[in-house]
């Protein structure tokens, strides 16, 4: 007689304790994860086909891995730098998540960067803005990369300071605001420009990233109204920006102004000016000519990053899952989301989107989400400008940022700092500094009592 051969399968806990999912929690359709736990950004989508799941592992491992000074033994991953930001896309977002400022023990920013530009005033430079979006400072680029290859210079040390400023409910509660100075000391070539335009922006999570980009263009632009004809204060503007691949101009979905057509390109870049590693769309290092050392170090290949490579990572980056929501028949969950929308936050939040037919991407094809965003650009007021245009967006727009997923930002990257520049230390600050369109739903919010804002703030994470 043959022996009985018994497999113990073994199943997380999240699993064996599923109820079912209501419709709005399936906050990423079909491809929605159930789980809450500190890898809840790090899954493939729940609907990809298992022969599909490999590409995911491969892309990942690039994602994840280190890339290391050229030349190396190691030629897949060789062509760091000569300048760069750091070495590889995890510590930025890690664990697929949100980035923060730097702390004040901090020797570098690593998951926060700074966009550096100057006016564009000349008809050369007004002419460059249609490709590039922004004129790079002339001595440091695009972008202040703090890391380099010995033994060529770093390009800076990133400082950040805060003052406090204190805002008042209509109760009498009050909320302290942190605002930010940001400074740059240590520079490896010498003075900016003096005009220099400089932003800090932290990494954005990677969730769902695959369903925005699969909304059709028509869709976004039905909730556009730059003229507020409605007259409702809210005049959501799309932004649009060269695509290198397509060699047009194109919708811009990513990036905190949409700065970006594509995940393609959005990796690409990336991978040039924060790792420093060249690619067929991007084939030169982020060296100005001022710095001849970075212009003549060693190279890991033309390109360093390939086609290939690229694709794989792209993959993942579509198919990176959006956990579901939780709780959202909760009464204190529904309170708090009626006064979300009586406050006028869906209006930039919309809550529903419908991705297009994909046939080359079916996990992603026609699914119902859940984003809360619009993809557009917001005048946020004076207190979030970065007094920075990019393409057609201004230095007091922003684009919606989504909302799914941000109830487990503590669970994944262990802290709460919100907003492109991770001034807010939690939700209610990152409220608090909303201005411009979003200026009356704020003052909404000031109005609540101490229950009701307890209420919002347990709806927002559930999502």
């Amino acid at each position: 007689m043959k022996p009985v051969i018994t497999l113990t399968l073994l199943i997380p806990s999240f699993i064996l304790n599923a109820a079912p999912l209501s419709r709005d929690e399936l906050s990423g359709g079909e491809t929605t994860v159930k789980n809450t736990t500190h890898n809840a950004y790090s899954l493939p989508a729940a609907n990809l086909p298992i022969t599909q799941k490999l590409d995911f592992s491969v892309g990942n491992s690039f994602f994840r891995n280190p890339w290391v000074q050229a030349p190396s033994s190691t030629t897949a991953r060789d062509g760091l730098g000569p300048l760069f930001n750091t070495n590889g896309c995890q510590n930025c977002h890690i664990k697929d998540g949100r980035g923060h400022p730097p702390e004040p023990n901090d020797h570098n920013a690593v998951s926060m960067l700074v966009r550096l530009s100057i006016p564009a005033v000349t008809e050369q430079q007004q002419a460059q803005l249609k490709k590039q979006g922004v004129i790079p400072e002339p001595t440091y680029g695009g972008q202040l990369q703090d890391f380099a290859n010995d033994p060529i210079p770093n390009e800076g040390k990133i400082n950040i300071t805060y003052t406090e400023q204190v805002v008042s409910f209509e109760d009498g509660y009050q909320v302290s605001l942190r605002k930010p100075t940001l400074t740059i000391t240590e520079l490896g070539y010498g003075k900016f420009h003096p005009e220099t335009m400089m932003s800090a922006r932290i990494a954005p999570p990677m969730i769902g990233l695959g369903l925005l980009e699969s909304v059709d263009e028509q869709t976004i632009l039905t909730h556009a109204d730059p003229e507020d004809k409605n007259k409702d204060g809210i005049s959501g503007r799309a932004n649009y920006v060269w695509d290198h691949r397509l060699q047009k101009t194109q919708l811009g979905r990513f990036g905190w102004k949409a700065g970006q057509p594509s995940l393609m390109q959005q990796n690409a870049a990336a991978f040039n000016g924060d790792i420093g590693v060249t690619s067929l769309m991007f084939p030169h290092d982020d060296c100005t000519t001022q710095q001849k050392a970075c212009n003549k170090a060693p190279s890991g290949g033309k390109p360093e990053v390939s086609e290939k490579i690229l694709n794989f990572v792209e993959f993942y980056t579509q198919h990176l899952a959006v956990p579901a929501r939780r709780n959202s028949n909760d009464p204190l969950v529904k309170k708090g989301q009626t006064l979300f929308n009586t406050s006028g936050c869906n209006s930039c939040h919309i809550p529903q989107l419908k991705t297009a037919r994909r046939p080359e991407r079916k996990a992603l094809s026609e699914q119902v989400i859940w984003p809360y965003t619009d993809l557009l650009l917001h005048d946020m007021g004076e207190g979030l400008a970065d007094h920075r245009p990019e393409f057609k967006a201004s230095g007091n727009e922003w684009r919606t940022p989504p909302l799914w997923g941000i109830g487990l930002t503590k669970t994944v990257n262990d802290h709460t700092y919100f907003l492109h520049d991770g001034r807010a230390r939690n939700l209610m600050e990152a409220i608090l500094w909303h201005g411009g369109e979003a200026e009356k739903s704020k003052q909404h919010v000031l109005k609540m009592n101490k229950k009701e804002r307890a209420a919002l703030l347990v709806f927002l994470n559930s999502l």
